[in-house]
């Protein structure tokens, strides 16, 4: 059943890239979130600042792995962005397997800037074991590395909240999103523009990052509607007697 699902939705995903191709850009609502992300990436670049990119704690063999590659995919778009910084980006990761692979998507985000020459493999890194572990590792990047942002993408529970402080400490801005509802809670008090629930997921497609990204984001709508009539459609069942 589940891998039917998955193909379904497979299926979907690559009927809406299609779709995607043949019409014109579409115009998203406005998340000031990566509006401001937008301005953050130009001014560090300009400023000569380094950006930092937590990827979280989760696993990609869990429910957390699409957060996780989402914060992967937006790690891709930072680093090709600001490839050509006095000061490289940095990642960093609380799984051994997530930190393999930030470390593999900068060389990848280098290498498509052309500018391969310039990436430094030291620049991903895995700053701890455990959640609060690989907090307490990552707070001091801002401190001590000229950080002007900390772009927080992926699985985070109430060890965020060390992250946070530690960018309100240092003045730094910090744009977070969390699969987990306590990280959620946590950077919606924390941040100024928070990003709650799939918007999460939404970051590849507002940044331009490709078709792929964008299709991704409208079949998302479009489930998302169909889960909508569904509900109502097994209310009015219910309330007519019919189930």
């Amino acid at each position: 059943m589940n891998s039917l699902v998955i193909l379904l939705l497979s299926a979907a995903l690559l009927l809406g890239i299609m779709m995607w191709k043949r019409k014109p850009p579409a115009v998203w609502r406005e998340i000031p979130a990566f509006t401001r992300l937008h301005s953050t990436l130009g001014l560090s670049v300009e400023d000569g600042t380094r950006l930092h990119v937590s990827l979280g704690s989760g696993s990609l063999l869990d429910a957390s792995a699409g957060s996780a590659l989402a914060g992967l995919a937006m790690l891709r778009i930072v680093a090709e962005r600001t490839s050509v910084s006095d000061n490289p980006i940095v990642a960093s990761a609380g799984n051994p397997t997530l930190g393999l692979l930030a470390q593999d998507t900068l060389q990848a985000g280098y290498q498509a800037a052309g500018v391969y020459d310039l990436y430094v493999p030291t620049t991903g890194r895995l700053t701890g074991l455990t959640p609060f572990g690989y907090a307490a590792g990552a707070m001091h990047i801002s401190k001590n590395e000229d950080v002007s942002a900390n772009i927080l993408l992926g699985h985070f529970s109430s060890e965020v909240a060390l992250l946070a402080e530690a960018s309100d400490r240092e003045n730094v801005t910090l744009i977070g999103a969390s699969d987990n509802l306590t990280g959620q809670a946590v950077l919606f008090a924390s941040t100024q523009d928070a990003l709650i629930g799939e918007e999460l997921f939404a970051a590849g497609a507002y940044l331009n990052a490709g078709d792929s990204h964008t299709a991704s984001l409208t079949v998302q709508d479009i489930l998302r509607w169909l889960v909508i009539a569904a509900l109502l459609g097994g209310a009015f069942a219910k309330f007519a007697g019919i189930i």
